[in-house]
C-alpha cells in the first residue's frame, strides 16, 4: 500500500522546478542594469519573509573573484527583504550576484542576476546556483515529510477512533497506535537532520555538524519541529492509557492533536501570504480532518479484519467520517482560492496542475467512501434484522419433538424449549449463529465493507503523496506576484553558434551572450573559438537580429574588435519575441559563413 504512493511521491517529485514559496519580487540594482557609480548595497525583494543563510550572497568582480562583503541582514522593508553591504570601491566591469534564502513556509529559494558599473564588460564568472536543493537530499527530505503525514494521520485517527467509535477491544488498535507515534517521532528527527544540508542545497552529509544543527535548531522551521517532539513526548503518557484501555485521552488529547497539527500550519504555506491567522487556522482543521477520516479508516480496517465491529461502531465512524469530508471540503476551497489566486493558475502553473491531480484523487476517495457508507448501511440492518429475531424465537416446521427430547435440549444450551410449531407454519428457520460474534454470519456484507474501506484507505496514502509534493511547489498567487513585479530575475541570454567555412582549420563555435536580453538596449559580447578550444582571432563578425512575423530588420550589431572579444554596449531591439539572429564570421580574406539562431527577447 506504501509502495505506490511512495513511487508518486519520487517521481513528482523529480518532475517540480526548484520549489519555494518566496518569489524574487525586484532587486536594487535591477538585473543587467548599467550603474554610473558603484552601489554600497544590495537588496532583494520577495514576496513573502524570507530567513538567511551565512552564504546567502555571493558576488563575484569582472574577474570572477569573490568579494568580500557585510553579513547578510534584513532591509528596512521588513523580513520579505534581503540585504547585503558591498566593499567601498568596485572596479568598473560587470558583477555577478548569487543569492539563496529560505522562505517563510521553509522551502530554499536561489537565483543569480547581473549589474555592471561605469561600463559593460565581459566577465569570466561563472555562477551555477544548481538545483535549489540537492536531489538525494530533496528526496530523504520528502519522504520524511510524507511519513510524518502518513504517521500524524495514523496517531490521530486511530485515538479519535478508540475514543469516538468506542470498537471492541483489540490488540491491532495499540499496535496502530505505537507505530503512528514512533514513525512521526523518527519522522521528525530525520527532517531535524536533513534540514541544514536541505536549506544550502548539499548532500545528506553535507552539513552534519554542531554549527548546522545549532543554526537549524534556532531557525524558524527547527522551533516548530522541536514544538513537534515536545508535544509528541507529552502525548506518549495519554497514548499509553487509551491503547490500555484505561481512560479515553478526552480535552487533553484534543488539545494535543491540535497543537501536532498546528506545527504543520506553522511551518507550511498556511504560514506565509495573505490572511494568516485564517489560513493557518484552515490549515490545522485541514490536516486534522484528514487525519481523522484517514487514520480512522487504517483503524477501521483494522478492526475489520482481527475483530467484529458491533454495527453501532460502524454507524459513528460513518458519521465521523462524513463530518470530516464536510470540513475538508470548506477549509479545501479556501485554500486552493488562496494559493492560486486566479482561474488561470489552475491549469497554467504547476501548482494548479498537481492541485488538479489531488481533487481527482480527493473525487476517487469520495466515490469509495459512498460505497463504505453503503455497505455499512447494509451491515447495521442486516445485524439490527438478527438482533430481533434472535429475540424472538420462531417456531420450526416438522413434527413436534417429543416432551423429554425438548427438555433435554433445553438443558444443554440454557435456554427455556420454544413453544411447539403449528401443523401449518412455513417460516424459514433462521441462520445459525456464528460462534465468534454471537450474531448470524453475513461474510458477504463484511468483504465486501472491508475491500471498499481498503481501497479508501490505498486511495488516501496516494491523496497524502499528492499533497505533500503540493506543499513543496511555488503557489499560483506566488508565481502571478512575482510576474507583476519587476522584470524577471534570469541571466542573460548565452548563445553558442557552431560554424565551418569549410577549409582546414576552419571550424569553430561563437559564443554570443546578449545581456539582459529584453526588449530595449542590450550589450552584446562574442567569443570566437578554433578547433582546438581556444580562443581564435578573426578579421571579421558581423552580428545582425530580424523579427520576421514583425517585419523588422535585420538589425546590424555593429560589432567591434575590443581585442580578444568582438562587442556592442548598445544594440537597441524594440520589440519583445523571438529574433532570427544571423552570424557572419570570416576567417581570411575570401573564406566566410553565415549561420543562423533564434534568440527570445522578453
Amino acid at each position: 500500500m506504501l509502495l505506490g504512493p511512495l513511487l508518486v511521491l519520487l517521481l513528482l517529485g523529480g518532475t517540480v522546478p526548484a520549489s519555494a514559496h518566496a518569489a524574487l519580487r525586484a532587486s536594487d540594482p535591477d538585473d543587467g542594469s548599467l550603474l554610473k557609480s558603484a552601489p554600497r548595497q544590495l537588496t532583494l525583494t520577495f514576496t513573502e519573509s524570507v530567513g538567511l543563510l551565512d552564504d546567502s550572497f555571493r558576488v563575484l568582480d569582472p574577474d570572477g573573484r569573490r568579494l568580500r562583503t557585510g553579513e547578510p541582514r534584513h532591509g528596512r522593508g521588513g523580513g520579505d527583504t534581503a540585504r547585503v553591504t558591498l566593499p567601498a570601491k568596485l572596479d568598473q566591469g560587470t558583477y555577478t550576484v548569487a543569492w539563496r534564502v529560505v522562505s517563510a513556509d521553509s522551502h530554499p529559494v536561489s537565483g543569480a542576476f547581473t549589474f555592471s558599473v561605469g561600463k559593460r564588460s565581459l566577465t569570466t564568472a561563472t555562477v551555477d546556483t544548481g538545483p535549489t536543493e540537492d536531489p538525494a537530499t530533496k528526496g530523504l527530505y520528502n519522504i520524511a515529510r510524507y511519513l510524518a503525514y502518513l504517521a500524524a494521520a495514523l496517531l490521530i485517527g486511530t485515538a479519535t477512533f478508540m475514543a469516538v467509535c468506542r470498537p471492541p477491544d483489540t490488540p491491532v488498535l495499540a499496535r496502530l497506535l505505537r507505530s503512528g507515534w514512533w514513525t512521526l517521532l523518527a519522522a521528525t528527527l530525520a527532517l531535524l537532520v536533513l534540514r541544514a544540508p536541505y536549506e544550502t542545497g548539499e548532500g545528506p552529509l553535507g552539513s552534519l555538524g554542531v554549527d548546522s544543527l545549532t543554526r537549524t535548531l534556532t531557525s524558524r522551521p527547527g522551533a516548530v519541529l522541536l514544538a513537534r517532539l515536545a508535544l509528541l513526548l507529552v502525548a506518549a503518557v495519554p497514548l499509553v492509557r487509551l491503547s490500555r484501555r484505561r481512560q479515553p485521552p478526552g480535552w487533553a488529547g484534543a488539545a494535543l492533536a491540535v497543537g501536532l497539527a498546528l506545527t504543520w500550519a506553522a511551518g507550511e504555506h498556511a504560514s506565509a501570504g495573505i490572511q494568516v491567522p485564517a489560513a493557518m487556522t484552515s490549515s490545522a482543521l485541514h490536516l486534522l480532518a484528514t487525519a481523522v477520516w484517514l487514520g480512522g479508516l487504517t483503524a477501521l480496517l483494522g478492526t475489520l479484519y482481527r475483530a467484529h465491529p458491533t454495527p453501532a461502531t460502524v454507524t459513528r465512524f460513518s458519521r465521523l467520517a462524513f463530518a470530516s469530508v464536510t470540513v475538508l471540503v470548506v477549509t479545501g476551497v479556501y485554500q486552493s482560492w488562496r494559493g492560486l489566486g486566479s482561474w488561470d493558475a489552475l491549469t497554467g502553473t504547476t501548482y494548479g496542475r498537481l492541485l488538479l491531480l489531488k481533487l481527482a484523487a480527493v473525487a476517487l476517495l469520495l466515490g469509495a467512501a459512498a460505497v463504505s457508507r453503503r455497505w455499512t448501511a447494509r451491515l447495521a440492518t442486516v445485524d439490527a434484522g438478527t438482533v430481533v429475531r434472535e429475540k424472538v424465537p420462531e417456531p420450526v416446521g416438522g413434527p413436534p419433538l417429543p416432551e423429554a427430547a425438548k427438555a433435554a435440549a433445553s438443558a444443554e444450551d440454557g435456554h427455556a424449549p420454544p413453544p411447539a410449531a403449528s401443523a401449518d407454519d412455513d417460516h424459514v428457520p433462521p441462520p445459525a449463529a456464528s460462534a465468534d460474534d454471537g450474531h448470524a454470519p453475513h461474510p458477504a456484507v463484511r468483504r465486501a465493507l472491508r475491500r471498499s474501506v481498503l481501497a479508501e484507505v490505498a486511495v488516501g496514502a496516494a491523496v497524502l503523496a499528492v499533497t505533500t509534493v503540493l506543499t513543496s511547489t511555488l503557489p499560483g498567487r506566488a508565481q502571478a506576484e512575482a510576474a507583476a513585479g519587476a522584470p524577471a530575475v534570469v541571466g542573460a541570454s548565452v548563445t553558442t553558434v557552431p560554424f565551418d567555412v569549410g577549409t582546414p582549420g576552419g571550424r569553430g563555435k561563437v559564443q554570443i551572450t546578449l545581456d539582459p536580453g529584453r526588449v530595449g538596449d542590450n550589450s552584446v559580447e562574442a567569443l570566437v573559438y578554433g578547433p582546438d578550444g581556444g580562443i581564435a582571432i578573426v578579421p571579421e563578425l558581423r552580428l545582425s537580429f530580424t523579427l520576421r512575423d514583425r517585419q523588422i530588420g535585420p538589425l546590424d550589431a555593429r560589432l567591434a574588435d575590443k581585442g580578444g572579444y568582438w562587442g556592442n554596449s548598445f544594440v537597441n531591439l524594440p520589440v519583445a519575441g523571438t529574433w532570427e539572429m544571423k552570424v557572419t564570421v570570416r576567417t581570411s580574406e575570401i573564406d566566410q559563413v553565415s549561420v543562423t539562431r533564434s534568440v527570445t527577447v522578453r
